[in-house]
């Protein structure tokens, strides 16, 4: 399972984890979404190469539940949003890390593991753990950080 890090750590590398997470929660405010808002942002190199909420593909309207508050099929999770974003561009996200609010899912994770992503940290515990174990099984690096209680 994914490393605790609710514990404080005093280095450098987990002051800009926590950096980059709290930057993920604010991206997520972009969501429209009302059941979970989550962000994502993709670094390589202390650099942000793609960011990413989740919500509704371009060009649809910005609503993500339907009037049962069930969450619309074509609604894109904010890691597949980063992922497909660098994909447009010229970046490669071979070696990133991925920063996502809450625990990608079985079909993000296999974006992730497809996409050469080596790392992933989030915040928040998503209620199945399959993509974590996914991704571990893959030897991705996953890290969950308390980021209420980081230092």
């Amino acid at each position: 399972m994914p490393n605790d890090n609710s514990l404080p750590i005093n280095n450098k590398q987990h002051q800009f984890d926590c950096r980059y997470l709290e930057m993920a929660r604010i991206w997520a405010q972009n969501s429209y979404c009302k059941r979970r808002q989550v962000g994502a942002l993709l670094v390589h190199g202390k650099m942000i190469i793609s960011d990413g909420y989740n919500g509704t593909p371009s060009g649809f309207e910005n609503i993500c539940e339907d009037e049962s508050n069930t969450t619309l099929p074509y609604v894109l999770h904010a890691e597949a949003n980063a992922i497909t974003k660098v994909a447009k561009s010229n970046n490669s996200s071979e070696g990133a890390t991925l920063y996502v609010t809450t625990s990608p899912c079985v079909e993000c994770a296999k974006l992730i593991i497809q996409s050469g992503i080596r790392r992933v940290v989030f915040c928040d515990k998503y209620h199945n753990q399959d993509g974590l174990r996914l991704l571990e099984r893959a030897c991705v690096e996953v890290e969950f950080i308390d980021i209420e209680n980081k230092y």
